[in-house]
């Protein structure tokens, strides 16, 4: 079977190309601003604008024709509607039009799903890491459950805010990450984790009030040294927890090389098996829908085609 994958909740579309379970081909491309976050409509203008482009570069990568395409998977929830909205819609035309069938797929889920494709990890903990979501998530019960998760901002959302207080524009993450391997000096700064839980409202309101204070590399090291601390300890938490062995990384924000020494050096102490998929499927990919779209399709049932920006990870039931 192939599988045609549409990825637009955010700041990415991406279009990927699945025969069965291999991939041909994941493209992306990014709406990214000079200065300022990214903003919704514009980002959805900018999915509508380059959408059709990038499909056929997938086709012509992949040496097929739409006619072969046996089923589109797109990214209904969660996400910015105007985003969702382009998705759907360009899903909905190629259906219209070559009578395709469609699954819509939730794509916090589809970032643990595809790490069974590409890594050895076989019941993992994920820690997801991305611009809007920060989740422990583990299998429990037919249901990904969250055991752990941000009170507030996602912690990609709060580097984009930080690095945007910095002068810099989106995505903030990297910009980040490259100041802090400027310093090793630590800026005290507030820890905040409370019982599976973490916040970072205050965090971000605390290293606001630093800037012109201390060096920008600094707050970048401390911010980074502080956050990434309190998200590996719940995620070891939940390894506890749920007597689980293997830890993965999801999400934009997991690209991270620190976040990922400081993952792997506690998997390593209290012998956990540590995975990170490569980049392309860490961050907002296509191949990840296309990859649970087409097992969710395989069960024959029926789906309302539409968005749900609001959906949570444990709003879903696992059938597949």
């Amino acid at each position: 079977m192939i599988t045609l994958g549409i990825e637009s909740t955010a700041h990415t579309l991406g279009i990927s190309i699945l025969r069965d379970n291999k991939v041909l081909c994941n493209l992306r491309d990014m709406y990214i601003t000079e200065k300022g976050g990214i903003h919704p409509t514009e980002a959805a203008l900018h999915h509508k604008a380059v959408k059709y482009s990038l499909l056929n570069q997938a086709l012509e990568k992949t040496k097929l024709n739409i006619k072969d395409i046996n089923l589109i998977a797109f990214s209904n929830a969660p996400g910015l509607a105007p985003c969702l909205l382009e998705g759907m819609n360009m899903a909905k035309e190629l259906n219209e039009k070559y009578k395709i069938p469609l699954v819509p797929v939730n794509h916090c889920i589809a970032h643990l799903e595809i790490t069974k494709l590409v890594t050895s990890a076989k019941d993992p903990v994920l820690l997801y890491v991305s611009g809007a979501n920060t989740q422990i998530i583990a299998y429990e019960g037919k249901k990904y459950r969250i055991f752990g998760e941000t009170l507030d901002i996602g912690v990609g959302n709060f580097l984009d805010k930080f690095a945007r207080d910095l002068g810099y524009g989106f995505p903030g993450g990297p910009k980040i990450y490259e100041l802090s391997l400027k310093s090793n000096n630590f800026i005290e700064i507030p820890y905040v984790v409370k019982g599976m839980d973490i916040s970072l409202s205050g965090i971000y309101t605390n290293l606001k009030g630093k800037i012109g204070k201390y060096m920008k590399e600094d707050l970048a090291y401390s911010c980074q040294e502080t956050v990434f601390a309190m998200l590996i300890e719940t995620a070891e938490r939940a390894l506890a927890h749920t007597d689980k062995k293997e830890l993965v990384l999801g999400g934009g924000v997991a690209c991270n090389i620190r976040l990922q020494e400081m993952a792997k050096i506690m998997c390593r102490e209290r012998g956990a098996k540590f995975f990170v998929p490569e980049n392309q499927y860490l961050v907002d990919n296509a191949a990840m829908i296309a990859y649970l779209g087409s097992k969710m399709y395989k069960k024959k049932k029926k789906y309302n085609i539409d968005i749900n920006p609001s959906q949570r990870t444990d709003d879903v039931e696992v059938f597949w």
